[in-house]
């Protein structure tokens, strides 16, 4: 997406918990629906379950200002634990790849103060990745790699976060790579790709010490290339990943789940393959300040068990840094607001040491499903944020739209077995039923005075949508 390393500065206000209450802002931060929520029994509440957001996080900045900036933004949470650090190695060169020690540690630093936190570092797979080669350039380099030219580079990364003390690191490698953002991108010559992806694994891997969980983080819907014909393996992949935006313009979130390779495809296609989800990135872009989008993406994350969330936080993706979306910071810090969840610990990667291959691998690893379509590159999907070589704001985007949205919510998915739909087949949104929802009310000094809490409930009636006719599934792009 933009420029990663990206540098911000000033922090957005947000208001206090009760003031989502009183501006009526969207009736979606109260608590959410999906298709195919099931409606609860005669008499019975049906108040939401509690977000579920042990390791929250945002990329704030690619540098020390990043780490400086989390203390701040736990604050204006409440004291909401972020636990997340997020950051990005340069692409330009093979030395930035490597991992510089002024960039790392210091994020390394961060991460040993507290057991319970997590690093995620996005690698590039390609030198030159935001140089926007040429497809016959990309394609060579994809099969040099594939035959091992580059296996030392990896090599080096990894010798240096065992080093440096974070050997469980989530490595995001060569993210966004159904898209034509990054010269590390897959469409050029996608049996190779895999084979190189799994060579970069193995180097990585054979390091003596590494605890690696490696992220495959597409962007969401359709793109250059069906991401599931990326997929590389079961075998050297950790988390099944998807960077998701606010975009395209007018696009519903419930578009954004049932699109062929949307988040619905994202959830399912992991089941079957027995892999967390992550979103590496999200946050506003091409629908203005949206806090529908924003109280719905919350949801989601915390229905489907995300194994880690980061917000991109600078305009105008973000919620904390960016003052334009003040609506939005609004829900996000209300939702989120003094939840001190201690972490579950973090399940051990599935991949285990892997010789090096040998220097011309065949291509391993296709997907079980190839559905006709696929996502856009990340927060640039096809248009949005990524750490690049010049930082750059990115201009203010569309006007705001509405501030309601259906009320629909995803089921969690199968923990094993085929997907209830392929990757690429959209489902047919259900009317979700009728939902309560409570949230707590931040009480003023005088109301202390005689309340020790309080809370405000309401209740919603969604309206019946009409079924999306038989264009709506066709493949489209989202950026």
């Amino acid at each position: 997406m933009a420029n990663r390393r990206h540098w911000t500065a000033g922090a957005g206000v947000g208001a206090a918990v009760a003031a989502l209450l009183m501006t009526g802002l969207t009736t979606d931060a109260l608590g959410s629906g999906y298709p195919g929520t099931p409606t609860p029994p005669t008499g019975a509440s049906a108040h939401p379950v509690p977000l579920d957001v042990p390791y929250l996080g945002a990329f704030t900045d690619s540098g020390t200002p990043g780490i400086q900036a989390i203390a701040g933004l736990q604050d204006w949470l409440g004291g909401t634990p972020v636990r997340v650090g997020h950051t990005y190695l340069p692409g330009d060169s093979w030395d930035a790849i490597e991992g510089q020690q002024d960039l790392l540690g210091p994020w390394a630093e961060w991460r040993k103060a507290d057991p319970s936190r997590l690093f995620v570092l996005n690698v590039p797979m390609q030198a030159r990745n935001e140089d926007h080669l040429g497809d016959s350039q990309v394609r060579s380099l994809i099969r040099q790699g594939a035959a091992g030219a580059f296996d030392q580079h990896f090599t080096r990364l990894a010798e240096h976060l065992v080093e440096l003390g974070v050997p469980d690191t989530v490595v995001v490698l060569g993210w966004e790579m159904n898209g034509t953002t990054y010269s590390h991108r897959c469409g050029p010559d996608p049996q190779n790709w895999k084979a190189y992806w799994n060579r970069i694994v193995a180097a990585m891997r054979a390091v003596p010490g590494q605890k690696f969980r490696f992220d495959f983080a597409p962007s969401r819907g359709t793109d250059d290339i069906p991401w599931t014909e990326c997929y590389p393996g079961d075998d050297t992949v950790d988390v099944i990943g998807m960077d998701s935006y606010d975009q395209p313009p007018g696009e519903s979130f419930t578009e954004q789940v049932t699109e062929p390779y949307g988040l619905q495809a994202q959830v399912d296609f992991a089941a079957a393959h027995g892999k967390e989800v992550s979103y590496p990135e999200w946050g506003l872009f091409r629908n203005g300040d949206d806090p529908d989008y924003v109280a719905l993406m919350l949801r989601w994350m915390s229905d489907h068990d995300a194994l880690y969330q980061t917000v991109t936080d600078y305009c105008p993706h973000g919620v904390w840094q960016c003052e334009q979306n003040p609506l939005s910071s609004r829900v996000f810090r209300a939702m989120l607001y003094a939840r001190n969840t201690r972490p579950e610990p973090l399940p051990e990667p599935t991949g285990s040491a892997t010789p090096a291959p040998t220097s011309t691998p065949s291509p391993t690893g296709t997907p079980t499903a190839t559905p006709t379509a696929t996502p856009s590159a990340t927060p640039t999907p096809s248009t949005s944020p990524t750490p690049a070589a010049t930082p750059s704001v990115t201009p203010s985007p569309v006007s705001a739209k509405p501030t309601t949205v259906p009320t629909v919510v995803p089921t969690k998915p199968a923990t094993s077995g085929a997907p209830v739909t392929p990757p690429g087949a959209a489902p047919v949104p259900q009317p979700s039923p009728a939902v309560e929802a409570c949230l707590p009310l931040q009480l003023t000094d005088e109301m202390k005075k005689s309340y020790e809490s309080g809370e405000v409930c309401f209740r919603f009636t969604p309206k019946s949508k009409p079924q999306p006719s038989a264009s709506a599934s066709a493949p489209k792009k989202t950026a």
